[in-house]
Order: structure tokens, then C-alpha cells, then sequence
């Protein structure tokens, strides 16, 4: 990855914002006649909660080898790794098991991109930041078209730029907490916990568009 194209990952404040400003005009759904309200909320919730819980175990792995806490790593490694399967085993009832592993290989990805984004920055090493920023371009370009292709409502650019600034916060973290400036890193934090939100909440409302028969009050 050229260093112009390496750079748009640490452009999070723009990235952010236009994926803050894009995501409610692109995929805010208006439940449907009949629509059941709270279990639209609940699937919203739900899926809050996975994706946070994706930035947090990560963040947990980020700090113990930062610290070469090898007990603390392994737990949240597992964590991380529990939490992609909860992930892609959410789309499950909608688009079958089928589509869930193939998310799940997805997410895996995604993972590994941002783990080696993590060894190269400990060994302080340029090289291995690009390659492990090329691969989350590829990546999320490849989990945007999957998401698309299954859900018209997800616009694949739209979803990319959303992944990108995903990843963006995940540098930004890595390089705050390897050189110990917390402050700055708990700012990324709430930035990364609110975007983690925008994400759950475009599936979660592209989900209630393509499928309203699931959404419906029971009679």
C-alpha cells in the first residue's frame, strides 16, 4: 500500500463524520405498518452489543501485548475469536448457515489484519503496517460486498467507508496505547464505540427493510 493510501486510515475525524452523516439518510428504516417495535429494538440492541463487544476484546489484546501480558492475551484473543462466531452466527436466520461461515472467514480476516497491525507496530516495523493495512483494505472491501450482495439496503461504498474508519480507530488505538498516551486513546475509545453503533445499526435496519415479515406484531 502506497503511503497516500496508508494515510486515509488515519484520517478518522473525516472518516468518521461522513459515515456518521451518510449512515442515517442511507439506511434508516421506517418500520412498516404492523411493525413490532420492540423486537425491531431488540435486534438493534443485540447487535450493539456484538460489535462492541468486538472492540473491546480487542482492545483487551492490544493492552496485554503491549505489557507482554501472555495470560491476559490469550483470554481476550479467545474472546475476540468467541465473539466473530456470535457475530456471523447473528445473520444465521436470515440468510443461512451457509452465509454465516462465509462472514465468519470474513471477520477472521479482519482480525488477523488488525493483529498484525498491532506485532508490526510493537517491532516497529513500517513494512509490516502496510501489509497489514493492505490486507484490511482488501478485507473490508470483501465484507462490504459480501453485506451488500446479501442486503440491498447496505450499499457496498457506503459500507466500505464505514469498514475503513472501522479500521482507522483500530490504528489509532494501537499506536496510542503502544506509546502509552491514554488520554488521546480514551477519546478514540468513545470515538470507536459510537461508530460501532452506526455499523450494528445499519444491518440492524437494513435487516427490518429486507425483511419486514420477521418484524411483524403477532396476531
Amino acid at each position: 500500500m502506497s503511503s497516500n493510501k496508508l494515510t486515509a486510515f488515519f484520517v478518522i475525524p473525516i472518516l468518521v463524520l461522513t459515515s456518521l452523516a451518510l449512515a442515517p439518510a442511507t439506511f434508516a428504516a421506517t418500520p412498516a405498518p404492523g411493525a413490532d417495535r420492540a423486537s425491531i429494538s431488540e435486534t438493534k440492541m443485540a447487535l450493539r452489543d456484538l460489535w462492541v463487544e468486538h472492540v473491546f476484546w480487542i482492545r483487551n489484546y492490544v493492552l496485554a501485548n503491549s505489557t507482554h501480558d501472555e495470560a491476559q492475551r490469550k483470554v481476550a484473543e479467545a474472546e475476540v475469536l468467541a465473539n466473530a462466531k456470535a457475530l456471523s452466527e447473528s445473520i444465521a436466520p436470515f440468510y443461512g448457515q451457509a452465509a454465516s461461515d462465509s462472514l465468519l472467514k470474513l471477520l477472521a480476516g479482519h482480525w488477523t489484519a488488525v493483529r498484525d497491525y498491532d506485532t508490526a507496530t510493537l517491532a516497529k516495523s513500517k513494512t509490516g503496517q502496510d501489509k497489514a493495512a493492505a490486507n484490511a483494505t482488501s478485507n473490508a472491501r470483501d465484507i462490504a460486498k459480501f453485506l451488500s450482495g446479501a442486503n440491498p439496503h447496505l450499499p457496498e461504498d457506503t459500507v466500505f467507508t464505514l469498514l475503513a474508519a472501522h479500521f482507522g480507530h483500530h490504528v489509532a488505538q494501537i499506536t496510542q496505547i503502544t506509546a502509552r498516551d491514554f488520554q488521546d486513546e480514551a477519546a478514540t475509545w468513545r470515538a470507536m464505540r459510537l461508530h460501532m453503533f452506526v455499523i450494528s445499526d445499519a444491518i440492524a435496519d437494513a435487516l427490518v427493510k429486507q425483511f419486514p415479515q420477521r418484524f411483524q406484531q403477532q396476531a
